[in-house]
């Protein structure tokens, strides 16, 4: 899962900051049995070279156990598509961060109660990789 990919310093400065504006992003992972690439659709907040989501289903989710068994991920946000490498969030700063900033993006235009995936849900970080290859 390599390749040339977008890279924030590459984008103009406006570009970047509305990438953090779109409502989902969609990360592809490897398949831990097939080896073909899986994408899902996914709620996202990225804060510098990093993107955070929150896994409902925890580590049952295909995605988090593909992720877990090959890091190596594409990241596509809008138009604009990155390699990444993706990680678990065990730092207690870090997972305080991600619980508040994830509910906080989507909360104003959903209509559900988001507390119970606040509070449960796996939190995910990808690290961006800030060199000129394009995925």
């Amino acid at each position: 899962m390599s390749g040339p990919h977008e890279t924030p310093e590459s984008d103009a400065a406006g570009t970047w900051a509305n990438l953090a504006e779109e409502s989902y992003c969609y990360v592809t992972t490897l398949g831990r049995r097939t080896g073909e690439p899986h994408t899902i659709e996914i709620w996202f907040v990225l804060r510098g070279h990093t993107i955070y989501l929150l896994s409902g289903g925890g580590r049952r989710s295909d995605w988090v156990r593909n992720l877990m068994q090959t890091s190596d991920v594409v990241v596509r946000i809008g138009g604009q598509r990155f390699s990444g490498r993706a990680r678990m969030v065990n730092d207690p700063d870090e997972e305080r961060l991600v619980r508040d900033l994830l509910p906080a993006k989507y909360r104003p235009g959903y209509t559900g109660d988001l507390s119970n995936w606040q509070r449960r849900a796996l939190p995910v970080a990808i690290e961006l990789s800030p060199s000129g290859d394009d995925a």
